[in-house]
């Protein structure tokens, strides 16, 4: 049986004959793009469960086709980059990246982080209320579905899940730490700037004022609190 169906885009031969081998090997099916336009014809004609995204590729760029893969899919995705900035990993995540991993790279650290985009936390699915109401937001953990006065608004699965963990932790400060390691995996603890991002994201889709945030609150030096009205 399939470990799940992966999506390898990348316009370097060598790369794509060693990501191919390398995941078939661990019992991932895996397909091959040369560019991000062939990418987006392959994810709306089969159903894939990840695809690891090049940044830099002739025609349309890694970051464009996350952009385009996410108005319709929910797809996991990880960015591949050679840059190592804080401003271009921020990019890859606020482009719709589940995570990203910087070239060259070695074969456990991209293992795990295919193994962490696809995991579902049993903690994150199974705590907390099933339903969450902040102002005219409705969020139904069950169904997946988010309400809003001016309609239904789309979360990624990243996002579900972390707003899902906090409303289980209500009106309580949850460490950077403690979130990064129930949403993402074991594996994570400092990557603040995922926090950051996806918070930020959040905070658009579920705050009147994104701005100036009522319910998804900053705690400085610390994480962030989910504060339920009472």
């Amino acid at each position: 049986m399939s470990a799940g169906r992966i999506l390898v885009v990348d316009d370097e031969p060598q790369m794509r004959r060693i990501m191919l081998s390398l995941l078939s090997a661990q019992g991932y099916e895996v397909t091959a793009a040369l560019t991000g336009e062939e990418a987006l014809e392959k994810v709306r004609a089969e159903q894939f469960d990840l695809v690891l995204l090049d940044v830099n590729m002739p025609g349309m760029g890694g970051m464009e086709a996350c952009r385009e893969l996410r108005r319709g899919s929910d797809i996991g995705i990880i960015m591949l980059t050679v840059r190592d900035s804080e401003r271009d990993k921020v990019d890859a995540l606020d482009a719709g990246a589940d995570d990203y991993i910087t070239k060259p790279f070695g074969s456990p650290e991209l293992l795990a982080r295919i193994r962490a985009t696809l995991r579902r936390s049993p903690t994150v699915l199974d705590a907390g209320p099933q339903t969450l109401q902040l102002g005219d937001v409705k969020v139904d953990f069950q169904s997946r579905h988010v309400q809003t006065a001016k309609g239904k608004v789309h979360l990624t699965p990243k996002q579900f899940d972390l707003l899902r963990y906090l409303a289980g932790h209500p009106n309580k400060a949850v460490s950077h730490r403690e979130l990064l390691q129930a949403v993402w995996g074991p594996d994570y603890g400092d990557q603040i700037e995922y926090l950051r991002v996806f918070v930020n994201q959040l905070r658009k889709k579920i705050e009147p004022q994104p701005g100036s945030p009522r319910f998804l609150l900053t705690e400085p030096w610390v994480g962030y609190r989910l504060v339920l009205p009472q």
